[in-house]
């Protein structure tokens, strides 16, 4: 089941690039193939000025090998042997009307030396847009629920509110973007089998490119000025924050040995931080951070507004 299910993740990667390569329609993905010194490797595709894309990042990884101690004892594991698989995702955009995305996919496993085994799923899709749009935010959180609804109805509430919780900028008091779906540690006690569980991750990780490329096509024209970039360096300051603080796939990467280049691939070309930034009042900028928020709704909108 994990060749089936790591063949499916390097195919992911390959139909992805393809449809942003072709949405950008100027860079095209480099490719790193790298090993891991404790077992496995992957391939980090890179792309860097493209007509749209300003820097983001395809990955696929499998990796193997023992869990340190720390990690087992964080996951609340046995020492135990480890496979881990999937895809992650980022892009940051070169037009600020552009949103920045991130996707994960994942699938992990153990082997005790007891041989005692555990499996799970994960991953999820958020994101963060640098001036909040209601009808986008509307688009994108109906397209997760789609999904979501195909396969559990309680899937779309439960994974939206442990993506609020999950992507919190807990020192800021803000959510990272507008959230998305985030789920983890699926496996059999959610009363689904694992070729049930496996084929809910392989259409969240199939819906990334009719998303994203959808807001490439739709906001990558839109006209902006320095101040939107000076606004939009700001944001990815925020990204990075998280990134490097609080986000724990970034510390299980280093943890575990991981590709530097690759994990740290999700940092944007550019970012800002100025001190204690204030934005003017009524101004865009405000109405974004005021749209910060964990537990806010994007569907149930009033028709005006969509």
């Amino acid at each position: 089941m994990k060749e089936k299910i790591t063949n499916w993740f390097k195919s992911l990667q390959d139909s992805i690039c393809l449809e942003l390569e072709k949405a950008d329609g100027l860079e095209k993905f480099h490719e790193d193939l790298w090993e891991r010194e404790g077992g496995g490797g992957g391939r980090t595709r890179v792309i860097r000025n493209g007509a749209i894309i300003e820097k983001g990042g395809v990955n696929f990884s499998a990796v193997h090998g023992s869990l340190a101690e720390n990690i087992s004892k964080a996951l609340g594991l046995p020492q135990s042997d480890f496979y881990a698989t999937g895809v992650s995702i980022v892009l940051h955009p070169k037009n600020p009307m552009v949103p920045i995305i991130h996707m994960n996919v994942r699938y992990f496993e153990t082997t005790s030396e007891t041989g005692d085994s555990t499996w799970w799923f994960g991953g999820g899709i958020d994101l963060t847009p640098h001036y909040v749009d209601e009808n986008d935010a509307h688009y994108f959180h109906t397209e997760l629920k789609k999904v979501c609804d195909k396969h559990d109805s309680a899937y779309y509430s439960e994974f939206k509110k442990w993506a609020d919780d999950y992507f919190y900028i807990k020192h800021r008091n803000e959510t990272r973007g507008i959230g998305g779906i985030f789920f983890d540690r699926l496996n059999e006690q959610r009363g689904k089998t694992k070729e049930q569980l496996f084929e809910f991750v392989k259409d969240v990780g199939s819906s990334f490119a009719p998303i994203y490329t959808h807001f490439m096509a739709k906001n990558s024209s839109m006209h902006f000025s320095d101040e939107h970039v000076k606004w939009q360096k700001l944001r990815r300051g925020r990204y990075v924050e998280f990134n490097l603080v609080w986000d724990k796939g970034t510390k299980f990467g280093l943890d575990t040995d991981g590709r530097t280049e690759s994990i740290l691939m999700s940092l944007p070309p550019e970012a800002d931080w100025e001190y204690d930034y204030q934005p003017e009042k009524g101004s865009a900028e405000e109405s974004t951070l005021k749209s910060l928020k964990k537990g806010k709704e994007w569907i149930n909108l009033s028709y005006d507004r969509i």
